[in-house]
């Protein structure tokens, strides 16, 4: 990569980081503030569940107005909403306030993910692009596995205190961005690709359907699903079976971020260029369905803790696989794809936590057998589509 396209996504992986961050400092003090103003699991549940469906609704929107209106805008004004949302959690108790935070902040990240992936993409030759990708993936990672830790440290001063730091580290990152991040592609209309600037919501999914990339999309949804299933049970599980603490719950969590964040910086390009992205995808999507179903006979905290390593391994190389597959597919609509692919990923962070939760109380096992399932099921249609597309190039 030229000294240019590396100045660029650095910023972008700094807007990334910030904005992934920014929430995860709020993730170790939030049940005890829920407690504080008499709210608990219920809340909880509905502060992801509202986050990824508004993030889910708008992600179309968001996708259009990128090819639209310009990338340099959407990831603007997507950090702007992300630091309204964390103003207005800060500066209110009502339940109902809260909620609207998250509203807000699933809006913001809807118009900022796919904005920074299509960044990305037209910066990036076809090449650099599972390099580009990698990076912005592992400063999502970095987020993940760094934002809980200084929520936590942060709330020795005052249990919102991290509420308030998060709000003004990303004001900051959006006034850096207004005057150091340059716009990757002109603004244009969006007739020339045939966006239909009234298309609803359904049409756009239906629409996706037909797209070259519509089974890389169903692959985020199944993975999107998979994890955040297996990431809200994870703690639930590990008391239960084990009798596990919290700090080793916090040990686990932030381990398999470490991994994620060194896979996608060191390795995902790498191996993306020997083997390609489909080889790469059918690999470790059967790594990650051997995980779920080894994981129903780990009989220790420790051999649980390296099966949930190689899950999170595989997810975090899927995940920028992915991001690249679709990209690459997506030709000039860029925005559009990358809003799709981050509907898709909603879609799944809305039902896996919630269907996690109701097969656990059934029992414990199921979230972790309906994940390898999912995977084997995918798995084999990703084969096929493989298949599919080899012979149409054949032809």
């Amino acid at each position: 990569m030229t000294a240019d396209q590396k100045k660029k996504i650095t910023m972008l992986m700094i807007n990334m980081f910030i904005a992934i961050g920014s929430f995860g400092i709020i993730i170790p003090i939030l049940p005890a503030y829920l407690e504080s103003i008499n709210q608990g699991g219920t809340a909880a549940g509905l502060f992801i569940a509202m986050f990824a469906g508004a993030q889910f609704l708008f992600s179309p929107i968001a996708g259009k107005w990128t090819d639209q209106y310009g990338r340099r805008k959407m990831i603007i004004y997507g950090l702007a909403g992300l630091t309204l949302s964390m103003f207005i959690f800060y500066a209110s108790d009502s339940i109902w306030v809260l909620y609207l935070s998250r509203v807000v902040g699933g809006i913001g990240c809807a118009m900022l993910v796919p904005a920074i992936f299509a960044y990305v993409a037209d910066i990036t030759t076809f090449e650099q692009r599972a390099r580009g990708n990698s990076l912005v993936s592992a400063a999502m990672s970095l987020g993940i596995v760094i934002g809980p830790g200084i929520g936590g440290f942060l709330a020795d001063f005052g249990l919102k205190f991290p509420f308030l730091v998060s709000a003004l580290v990303s004001l900051v990152s959006v006034v850096f961005s207004i005057f150091l991040l340059k716009e990757s592609k002109p603004a244009d209309s969006g007739e020339a690709m045939g966006i239909e600037h009234d298309e609803s919501m359904v049409l756009k999914i239906a629409r996706s359907t037909k797209m070259p990339y519509f089974i890389p999309l169903i692959i985020t949804l199944v993975m999107s699903f998979g994890l955040i299933a297996y990431e809200s049970v994870i703690g639930l599980y590990l008391d239960n079976q084990f009798q596990s603490t919290a700090k080793d719950i916090a040990i686990m969590v932030t381990a398999t971020g470490v991994v994620s964040v060194i896979v996608q910086l060191f390795i995902v390009d790498r191996i993306v260029a020997r083997y390609g992205e489909i080889s790469v995808l059918n690999v470790f999507i059967a790594v990650a369905a051997l995980g779920f179903l080894l994981s129903l006979y780990a009989n220790s905290y420790t051999l649980f803790f390296v099966i949930s390593l190689i899950i999170f391994l595989s997810t975090s190389i899927l995940r920028p696989v992915l991001n690249t597959l679709i990209s690459k597919l997506a030709g000039e609509e860029q925005g559009f794809a990358m809003g799709m692919n981050n509907a898709y990923m909603s879609i799944g962070n809305v039902i896996g936590p919630t269907l996690a939760g109701l097969l656990y109380d059934v029992k414990i096992s199921f979230p972790f057998i309906l994940g390898f399932v999912l995977l084997v099921v995918t798995l084999f249609i990703t084969i096929s589509w493989q298949k599919r597309s080899l012979k149409a190039k054949a032809v």
